[in-house]
């Protein structure tokens, strides 16, 4: 398979995973605090890499790669899932939209400083139109936001893109699951440290939609949807494969009509078609 087209494959399986991160997450700081959430997602995903590691003998990372895992770490284990569960008990889960909508131009510009990657000028034209078009249909029916809420999701938004750069450019190296793998268990001890001081007084009043989300960002959102996504951004380009972060939005309405049998606005398919059509140019000029 041509290395391009699978980066872009592999891109698009972790996608459509990650789309569903924010309504678990909506669902999951309703039954428990953020803090303990962001540690125990992390706490949870750190055991199950720790056994693909062991079980497929990985050797242990360089001394020269320590940095680069801590700040992956930083961006996508701790910086994201925190910042994004703090915003959204000020926000609601399609207001977090806009900002997602910058993701990818977050990302991008991160893989010019750490990736060292250059695109070409059009491609930033089609970046900004995309994120401005995922922007401008989030804020249509989001209902306004807060200060608060919206200062959280902006670090989110910095510290994700830094970490999925940072990560790709490991992924040449050590391969896209060892990365999170490695990162996860970097992370381990602070997060679960924290997980156990914040444990929640009282398990009876946690219902079972708070407990599935739980379940679906720590397995999910912080390790399988990585293996495919680190993959598919080094294998396709940081830059380009990062616009396809402008579709997740949509991706999560869809899931959210099928699952919850929410209805789909015309502007939601004009929008997603819109997308489209910039990914594909950012796709050609990246």
């Amino acid at each position: 398979m041509n290395r391009t087209l699978e980066g872009w494959g592999f891109g698009l399986l972790g996608i459509l995973i990650f789309s569903g991160s924010l309504p678990a997450t909506r669902v999951a700081v309703a039954g428990f605090a953020p803090l303990f959430l962001t540690a125990a997602r992390a706490a949870i995903a750190a055991v199950l890499a720790a056994l693909l590691l062991a079980a497929l003998r990985q050797a242990r990372p360089a001394r020269a790669d320590l940095l680069p895992l801590a700040v992956v770490a930083l961006g996508v284990v701790v910086g994201f899932p925190l910042l994004t569960a703090l915003a959204l008990q000020h926000v609601t889960a399609a207001h977090s939209i806009v900002f997602i909508g910058l993701l990818p131009l977050a990302t991008a510009l991160f893989a010019v400083v750490r990736g060292g990657e250059r695109p070409k000028p059009a491609f930033w034209l089609f970046s900004g139109l995309g994120s401005a078009v995922v922007a401008g249909f989030a804020l249509l029916g989001s209902g306004g936001g807060t200060l608060t809420g919206d200062l959280l999701m902006v670090g989110a938004v910095v510290l994700c893109g830094l970490g999925y750069a940072e990560g790709a450019t490991l992924a040449r190296r050590l391969g896209g699951w060892q990365v999170i793998s490695w990162a996860l268990l970097l992370a381990a001890p602070v997060m679960a440290a924290v997980a156990l001081a914040t444990l929640p007084t009282s398990w009876s009043g946690i219902t079972a939609p708070a407990w599935a989300g739980l379940g679906y960002v720590s397995v999910f959102s912080m390790l399988v949807g990585f293996v495919f996504w680190y993959r598919g951004l080094a294998a396709g380009g940081i830059a380009a494969v990062g616009q396809l972060q402008l579709l997740q939005p949509f991706f999560g309405l869809a899931l959210a009509a099928l699952v919850l049998g929410e209805p789909v606005a015309w502007t939601m398919i004009v929008a997603a078609s819109l997308v489209v059509l910039c990914v594909a140019g950012a796709r050609r000029f990246a």
